[in-house]
Order: C-alpha cells, then structure tokens, then sequence
C-alpha cells in the first residue's frame, strides 16, 4: 500500500509539471494562438500601466511632487504635458528650487523627459 499511495503523489507532481510547463509555454507564445482578440486586447492594457498616462494625470502627479517637495516653492511654476514630455516654466525664488523642481518632474510615473524653463524671480527696485 505504501507504494500506491507514493505513486500517486509522484503522479501528481508529474502532472502538476507538465501543466506548469504548458502554461509557461503558452505565457512565452502569447497565450492561446487561436484566440487573436484576446492577445490584442491584453497588449495595450499593459502597455497603458506602464507609461502612456494621460497628460493631465502626468501635470496632476507633477503637481503633487511639488508639494512634497522640501524647500520648493512651486506657486509660480507652470507645468504643461504633451506625450510624457513636461515643460516646467514661470520662477522660482532661488536658483536652487530649479534643479529641486525638475528633479520632481522627471520623479512621475509616465514622465519620458523634462524640459526645465525655470528662472529665478527678480525682486523688484525700490
């Protein structure tokens, strides 16, 4: 009896192999072949995780590393988004606060690269 009840267990082990290698090969095929409209449809819902955010998600989530952002005085800074790529322009108070807020923007999921315009505020004459 020992060897019947082995057997099973060493026949469930098999079984449990060769069904996690036929997954692991259709996961490396692209799934079923014969089903095309899934494998279209599962391609751009991952792609969409992964970087192509809306421009206005890319500005809101900007914004909010700003506000995170010690020692940064955003008030005056605007940010814009086209295709992952943010345009930072407006001034800053301290020369600093430019390289803090670029360094913000480029820390956004989604942000391909930064194009800083940032200038240092000039006080005015008395």
């Amino acid at each position: 009896m020992k060897t019947n009840g082995a057997s099973r267990i060493l026949g469930a082990i098999v079984a449990a192999a060769i069904a996690s290698c036929a997954t692991y090969a259709n996961a490396q095929t692209g799934g079923m072949p014969n089903d095309a409209s899934m494998q279209s449809a599962a391609a751009p819902a991952a792609s969409n995780r992964n970087n192509n955010r809306t421009d206005s998600a890319i500005v809101r989530d900007v914004r909010r590393a700003f506000t995170r952002t010690t020692n940064l005085n955003s008030a005056n800074i605007r940010v814009e988004a086209r295709h992952g790529i943010v345009t930072l322009s407006g001034t800053v108070p301290q020369q600093s606060q430019i390289a803090r807020a670029g360094n913000a923007a480029r820390s956004v999921r989604g942000v391909t690269s930064v194009h800083n315009r940032l200038t240092v505020r000039r006080r005015a004459s008395q």
